[in-house]
């Protein structure tokens, strides 16, 4: 029998046969729906871990050294931040010793960072702020945008001028309805000219990236965040390339641990921090999310298996006259197997479509109403119309091999 045939013949008895086909596939519908929308949501996840978190928090062909790594994903046990809360914290000098070792093309900014909470008389509301002291490459380094304004110039950072720049939602809430651009913030009672606002961000894992402001290191700032140049947040480092990056990591690893006297056999004491380092236990949990968001929805697979089996058994009991005709007209055994393998493997195949459709819905509804980032990935579907039509043939063949060797007049009997 041509496929066409077979796949037109299908089709006609799905039609006539409505709700016990609504039924066949529904099991189908649901594991192939759940399937494209828990890989959507890790998919999502990915991107925004991958792309905006760590390009928002870290930077672009960037690395940190810092004390302890700041982002820590997975389990880390109670002798590693002991040895972590052990280590000695970087300095000013630390900092100023990597700017002089870098190569002339690399970006560097220190950064020192405290939670503060200023003051202006316009403020109707207060809120707590992610406020960083840093050197001027800090703007470029993390891709920063000043929407309104202006960031800070090398010369007001040299000289440590009382100047800032600051997120839109800290413009809106202590300068509301107002332009902040030359008023006044006051950072521990020190009088600081908002000079910039910087583009909309939005948020990372909750914590707004709009509810910021940055100063000069050498400002009066300095003594909020890193009080005598000791503990700084961090050294930023920035290349053009991954090689690049790759030789100032080198170049900084050995300065470190020169300066903190380790011996070879000795690990760091200092922590390096890029996309990649913060991001590997990531690639590893995603990896267990992504199984278990293809095992689970198997369950309702082989749910739906069981179903098509069933119906297809039914079906060939049903129709045992019409097999019986068909044989008799000189219908083959192959003619009966691929008619009833490829009904099957139809009312699979319009299952998995239908909870494709609905899983792109579920996925949209859970962006929509959800923190929870989507996007479904093309390999999610492939798989999914694969299974759909691996489900219905595998549940077709032993209804369709049991239709095939009925004797035609023995099925003509039947009726």
């Amino acid at each position: 029998m041509p496929l066409f045939e077979a796949v037109r013949l299908a089709l006609s008895q799905i039609r006539a046969q409505k709700l016990k086909s609504f039924f066949t596939l529904l099991g189908v519908t649901i594991g192939v729906m759940f399937l494209i929308a828990v890989v959507s949501i890790v998919e999502g996840m990915g991107r925004y871990v991958e792309e905006d978190f760590a390009a928002k928090f870290l930077g672009v062909n960037t690395f940190n050294v810092r004390r302890m790594p700041d982002i820590q994903m997975g389990e880390v046990t109670e002798a590693t931040r002991r040895e972590w809360r052990q280590r000695p914290g970087i300095t000013e000098q630390d900092a100023y010793a990597i700017r002089d070792a870098l190569p002339a093309d690399a970006n560097w900014a220190i950064d020192a960072v405290a939670w503060l909470t200023p003051k202006a008389r316009y403020a109707v509301q207060t809120p707590q702020l992610l406020v960083h002291a840093a050197t001027s490459d800090f703007f470029k380094i993390k891709n920063l945008v000043v929407e309104r304004g202006r960031a800070f110039t090398e010369q007001e950072a040299a000289l440590g001028m009382p100047v800032v720049v600051i997120g839109t939602e800290v413009a809106d809430s202590y300068f509301p309805e107002l332009d902040p651009i030359g008023r006044e913030l006051r950072f521990g009672g020190v009088p600081f000219t908002v000079v910039g606002v910087l583009e909309k961000q939005g948020s990372v894992f909750g914590l707004s990236l709009d509810r910021q402001a940055v100063a000069p290191y050498q400002s009066p700032m300095q003594r909020l965040t890193a009080p005598r140049g000791e503990n700084i947040y961090g050294v930023m480092v920035q290349a053009d390339n991954e090689a690049s990056l790759s030789e100032a990591r080198e170049i900084t690893r050995e300065l470190m641990r020169r300066r903190r006297g380790l011996r070879p056999s000795q690990d760091d004491n200092f922590s390096f921090e890029t996309s990649e380092s913060a991001l590997a236990q990531w690639a590893s949990i995603k990896k267990y999310l992504v199984l278990a968001g293809i095992f689970l929805p198997a369950i309702g697979l082989v749910v739906g298996s069981i179903v098509i089996m069933n119906i297809m058994l039914v079906a060939v009991a049903e129709r045992t006259y019409e097999i019986g005709i068909r044989k008799a007209l000189g219908a083959k055994r192959r003619d009966i197997l691929a008619q009833f393998l490829v009904e099957a493997a139809a009312l699979s195949v319009l299952g998995a479509m239908i909870g494709i459709a609905l899983g792109f819905a579920l996925a949209r509804i859970v962006a929509a109403v959800s923190p929870l980032p989507t996007s479904v990935a093309l390999w999610s579907v492939i798989m999914s119309v694969g299974l759909g039509a691996g489900v219905g043939i595998l549940a077709g063949i032993y209804p369709a091999r049991r239709a095939s060797l009925l004797d035609p007049v023995t099925a003509m009997r039947a009726e």
